[in-house]
């Protein structure tokens, strides 16, 4: 009797001991992974991973300040400034046509304002000859001047230096293309020595030229 009940308490034993060890090898085999550390959750910091960077703005915005300021060149300012500011680094004088050009106007990046000289334009009225063009010769589509309110050019010469596309479209055989070209030309290269000049601008050849001369000047 002794004998059997020694060999009941085996087999339980036995029973208890094989069932702890399949439920730990179950446990082992779907516990969350993330109890061994291979893991990080949100907590560690893991949904940063996937958050898409926004582009960062530049430090610092450089344009060309040129005309009639005390120190025409090449500025650098902070984001977010304005025509105003760039103007106040280089330095307005008594003869700067301030009221040509929108002062609240936001600077971009590579861009270049002209302050026009308030006796140049006076001269340029006087004469009949055409006001400088809205866009300020700048190298790109923003434009930091109002509309000027001077003169027309009729009955007078155009300055190829100074015309608008409008002015520019008077000319015999000068359509809005051409007219813009003759603007992108002067801006990368400069103002016209000479009205001969002009034939370097692609679409103006000798005969288109010889149509014009007697309308156009360079000062």
């Amino acid at each position: 009797m002794e004998k059997r009940h020694q060999i009941i308490i085996l087999i339980v034993a036995a029973v208890i001991l094989f069932s702890a060890g399949y439920k730990y090898s179950q446990v082992k085999q779907t516990g969350n992974p993330a109890d061994d550390g291979l893991v990080s959750g949100p907590e560690d910091g893991q949904g940063a991973l996937f958050e898409e960077e926004s582009p960062q703005e530049p430090d610092e915005i450089v344009v060309h300040v040129a005309g009639a300021v005390k120190k025409p060149g090449v500025y650098r300012l902070p984001p977010g400034s304005r025509v105003i500011d760039a103007i106040d680094l280089a330095g307005s004088t008594e003869d700067s046509a301030l009221d040509r050009l929108n002062l609240a106007a936001p600077l971009e990046d590579g861009k270049q304002v002209t302050v026009f000289s308030i006796s140049e334009l006076k001269q340029q009225q006087e004469a009949g000859l055409a006001p400088p063009p809205a866009s300020a010769q700048l190298s790109g589509a923003a434009a930091y001047t109002t509309a000027y309110p001077g003169n027309n050019s009729s009955g007078g010469l155009i300055n190829i230096n100074l015309a608008g596309t409008a002015q520019l479209e008077q000319l015999p055989g000068i359509g809005p293309a051409l007219a813009q070209r003759i603007i992108d030309y002067r801006t990368q290269n400069g103002p016209f020595a000479a009205i001969e000049d002009l034939m370097n601008v692609s679409g103006i050849g000798e005969k288109r030229f010889e149509q014009i001369k007697s309308q156009i000047c360079v000062n």
